[in-house]
């Protein structure tokens, strides 16, 4: 039986296009995924949407499914999941309607190794496994920020990754938790989450709201423009973990003033390695399985706003890339369903 599937394509910036490809015989050490759901990851899929992905770049070296240089038209994306419905004759017949996560592009039908799959937990639903990917990068956040005791901590930026760090840094016992966002339903969403308060990243909110210094400044909103808000933020000797990643956009940072005489530190934080003071005890694994844990606790399905058939994938990128909606949070594509 001939399967059609149907692929997200990044045709060119600011376009995008559904193909339709027929897939060859299944391999023999290869399993067969058929998708129930995948999510848009805003910042990072707005940044291949708008062209602004530097182009000497691989677009992913950690993913298989998303090796190669940046070159449209492409497929991007990578947070799906699905079900096995046939497996090669190489494969443990286990695998079969195995519900799966897999770091793969926006299609409906595809081909992959078990070993580049992960069994979603019993007690995970599907919706809620599509956010695998944005809490691995909150916990590894977080782990790399190392929060103390006590602390006076700033998040800037409440979209779904800030909003993910937001809710992990409420269980830690510190003095104050404080988020910055310009949209009104994600500074709402993250007092809910345990920030003690959400402002508005305005110039003088440091004075109107009597900000004090902060000792850690966790820089998550992906405008390269929030980090002279986060010097501004900081206290002497104080942390700005960046886990933004701006692509080809680039500021001006004021450093000579705050940042030079507070002896302020950038930290860069990127979710495809362990950091090294961390890698002789922890691995990509041992991470996993606390961001599925955090899953189960925070259940962040209720965070998605919008769903999508396939079909409509280029009015979802717009909606996401004009951002004023103010009720636009988590996007996601649902695909039609047969064994679901």
């Amino acid at each position: 039986m001939q399967i059609v599937r149907q692929s997200l394509v990044f045709e060119a910036p600011q376009q995008v296009a559904i193909r339709e490809e027929i897939l060859p015989p299944l391999p023999a050490d290869q399993v067969l995924v058929e998708t129930f759901a995948s999510a848009i990851s805003a910042g990072t899929e707005l940044l291949f949407y708008r062209g602004q992905v530097p182009p000497d770049l691989s677009i992913d070296e950690s993913i298989d499914a998303l090796k190669g240089e940046v070159a449209y038209p492409l497929k991007y994306g990578y947070a799906l999941v699905g079900r096995v419905v046939q497996v090669g004759e190489a494969v443990s017949p286990h695998w079969l309607n195995q519900t799966v996560f897999a770091f793969h592009p926006h299609e409906s039908h595809f081909y992959a190794a078990p070993a580049e799959l992960m069994p979603i937990p019993a007690a995970v639903s599907l919706e809620d496994a599509l956010f695998l990917p944005n809490m691995e990068t909150a916990v590894n956040v977080v782990m790399d920020g190392a929060p103390r005791l006590g602390e006076r901590v700033a998040v800037i930026g409440q979209g779904m990754v800030g909003l993910l760090t937001t809710a992990l840094l409420a269980a830690f016992p510190l003095s104050d938790l404080t988020t910055f966002e310009r949209l009104p339903l994600r500074r709402q969403i993250s007092r809910q989450l345990g920030a003690h308060r959400a402002l508005e990243a305005l110039p003088n909110a440091r004075d109107e709201e009597k900000v004090e210094d902060f000792d850690l400044v966790f820089e998550v909103s992906g405008s390269p423009t929030a980090l002279n808000l986060a010097i501004e933020l900081c206290g002497f000797d104080s942390r700005i973990v960046i886990g933004s990643w701006y692509g080809s956009k680039h500021t001006a940072l004021n450093l000579g003033g705050h940042f030079h005489r507070r002896r302020i530190r950038l930290l860069s934080s990127q979710v495809s390695t362990i950091a090294p003071e961390l890698s002789g005890r922890w691995s990509k694994a041992r991470r996993f399985s606390v961001a599925w844990e955090m899953i189960k606790r925070l259940k962040p399905a209720r965070l998605i706003t919008h769903r999508f058939d396939l079909s409509q994938a280029a009015e979802a990128y717009r909606l996401l890339a004009e951002g004023g909606d103010d009720t636009v949070l988590q996007v996601i594509f649902r695909y039609p369903e047969r064994l679901f």
